[in-house]
């Protein structure tokens, strides 16, 4: 039978030190809040219920938890008097008798389900408390974590330890799991007898053994366990995640010219034999199928690049864009809510906003879709096989046929059937010698301002 579990993330600061008008755990990384990470861990963790301990700006926190097929309840704490309290905000959810309990906070997005599901498996195995601690270079600071004969005897502050303790590089990340049948009872012994008058988390390492209960400590990679204080540490995990998600993707078969340069939304997927090249960003939304190239300085959101297309450099997909397989979008174009065919080409300066390219066309340079006209947008249709000539505006809702022609520089009002040749423009007029009298005038008007001046 599988051990029932339940989830509980603790969101509830007054996040102070982030200098900010939201809440911390609302705070993106890689376009998503962080707590929204946090969730994805858990429920990827085959953790189906959450017990959301809010605070601050509770119901957007709240909100931007729901992700996956998680079951969220939201607990306040109204008052914030330390770890151990504000788990037992939850303490409704708590008596449903759960298997395990696993404690987590909503400031460490970094966190995978490995060290969580490590955790159950040494609840699974008989402990009454896991520990989920990492090993770094850099202790000063943490509480360290005592284990003897394979169990974990004590979790011991930096300020109590001994010169021998101190060296201790195994630390306490805050993480822990507790048998969820003894949950409540072990909570309940923990007392604020500190400094603080706070009620500790950490001192269910001693409660449970002064019980006869057993102990023990899972390991974590010390960059999963990385939490978030203030704007620097916020930017610090940014580049964490984004340097995981581009070695994930390059491993899987995507090249990166310059890694460091490209920036993935949580979201991004990238096919195998893509091209990224440098100072390309994702934002949420952005599906690159294999085979495709996005050239340098890009930006691609809600949109969808086929096989063997290629973007840029300098352009930019905005939501709804569709390129076809062997499509085209170059440099410095813009592409919003519009399907580009198989094959077709808006090779520079160009704007397609809500609009339809057959496969096989090709749009010149400067073409512009006027698709709004100051209250509703409408759509531009354009056939297979059509050739735009470079500087055309199309006025929406206009639908040009296949095989047609549009000379450069026309203004389209009006439908376009196939295989027909369109021309929008004013005829062209040449007046011998009008330039020298032109400038002839403009040179004493010149100086007649001088001469006032």
């Amino acid at each position: 039978m599988e051990r029932t579990c339940l989830a509980i993330i603790l969101a509830a600061g007054d996040s102070t030190r982030m200098k900010s008008s939201k809440s911390k755990v609302l705070h993106p990384i890689a376009n998503r809040p962080m707590i929204a990470h946090v969730v994805d861990a858990v429920a990827k963790s085959d953790i189906s219920s959450v017990a959301l301990v809010v605070g601050r700006d509770a119901d957007e926190v709240a909100k931007a938890a729901q992700v996956g097929n998680v079951e969220i309840e939201a607990y306040l704490q109204k008052e914030r008097l330390g770890t151990g309290h504000a788990v037992l905000a939850a303490r409704q959810a708590i008596a449903r008798g759960y298997d395990d309990i696993i404690v987590t906070y909503g400031d460490v997005p970094l966190q995978t389900e490995g060290p969580l599901k490590a955790a159950r498996q040494g609840l699974a195995e008989g402990s009454d408390v896991v520990v989920i601690g990492f090993h770094t270079d850099r202790p000063t600071g943490y509480g360290r974590l005592l284990v003897k004969d394979g169990e974990l005897i004590a979790i011991r502050e930096e300020r109590d330890a001994t010169d021998a303790e101190r060296a201790v590089k195994w630390c306490n990340s805050g993480l822990m799991a507790i048998n969820g049948r003894k949950a409540l009872d072990l909570l309940s012994r923990i007392g604020n007898a500190n400094a603080k008058s706070e009620y500790y988390l950490t001192d269910l390492v001693e409660i449970a053994r002064s019980i006869g209960g057993r102990v023990t400590a899972v390991d974590a990679p010390e960059i999963e366990m990385t939490g978030c204080n203030n704007r620097a540490e916020l930017a610090v995990i940014e580049r964490l995640w984004q340097e995981r998600r581009r070695h994930e993707m390059m491993i899987a078969g995507v090249t990166m010219i310059a890694p460091e340069t490209v920036f993935l939304s949580y979201d991004t997927a990238i096919g195998q034999d893509a091209l990224i090249e440098p100072n390309v960003v994702f934002g949420p939304g952005a599906t690159i199928d294999g085979g495709a190239i996005i050239h340098a300085f890009s930006h691609i959101e809600g949109a969808h690049v086929s096989t063997v297309a290629a973007v840029g450099p300098f352009a930019r997909l905005r939501p709804g864009a569709d390129l076809g397989a062997g499509s085209k979008v170059g440099n410095f174009c813009e592409v919003k809510n519009a399907k580009i065919g198989e094959g077709a080409k808006v090779n520079h300066l160009t704007y397609i906003g809500d609009a339809k390219v057959g496969a096989g066309t090709n749009v010149g340079a400067g073409t512009i879709t006027c698709n709004y006209d100051g209250v509703n947008k409408h759509e531009t249709l354009i056939g297979a096989n059509t050739f735009i000539g470079s500087n055309s505006s199309l006025v929406a809702p206009v639908s040009i046929g296949d095989n047609a022609y549009i000379a450069s520089g026309s203004v389209i009002t009006a439908d376009v059937p196939a295989d027909a040749l369109a021309f929008g423009r004013a005829r062209q007029e040449v007046k011998p010698g009008r330039a020298a009298v032109l400038r002839e005038r403009a040179l004493a008007i010149k100086a007649e301002k001088k001469s006032k001046a």
